[in-house]
């Protein structure tokens, strides 16, 4: 089983945006049995609360239910837990690069390093308007698709 967690900065937008959409994928390609998906924040803010509700409805226009999922922090044993540990950003990355043991095990990177287009991050859309969230849902998309084909070549 490959394991993978996306992570944004409070895991209420792009990280849940892109569990959602990943989950999704996996099970249309029936691979829910030998890839698992999960989200977090590198930061505490919103542990235990939904997704914001723009994410939840922009998704939700594009077929993928994102209400079930609640907000948590990454935790060192991720690292050990996950194969894929995917930033959204940068910054998200530096925070996971320097909570990450020695011993991990996990690929620490940034999520659109899976995709082909001329872009490193996915934007915050927190602060935006919805053109944002929707947005984000196109970069998710693009980058789910790659890392799919990645993860099926070690399948």
């Amino acid at each position: 089983m490959k394991k993978v967690l996306f992570v944004c900065l409070g895991n209420i937008c792009r990280s849940p945006t892109a569990d959602g959409v990943f989950k999704k994928l996996v099970s249309t390609q029936r691979l829910h049995n030998k890839i698992y998906v999960d989200s977090a924040g590198t930061a505490a803010y919103h542990i235990g609360n939904p997704p914001d509700s723009r994410s939840i409805a922009a998704a939700k226009q594009r077929g993928y239910d994102l209400s079930s999922l609640r907000a948590r922090q990454v935790i060192s044993a991720d690292f050990e837990e996950f194969d894929y540990v995917l930033a959204m950003d940068n910054e998200n990355l530096s925070n996971l690069k320097s909570i990450c043991p020695e011993s991990a095990k996990a690929y620490v990177g940034l999520f659109l390093d899976f995709t082909a287009l001329p872009v490193d991050e996915v934007p915050d859309p927190y602060y935006g308007g919805e053109g944002g969230f929707e947005h984000v849902l196109d970069l998710v998309e693009s980058a789910s698709a790659g890392l799919l084909q990645h993860i099926q070549k070690e399948l």
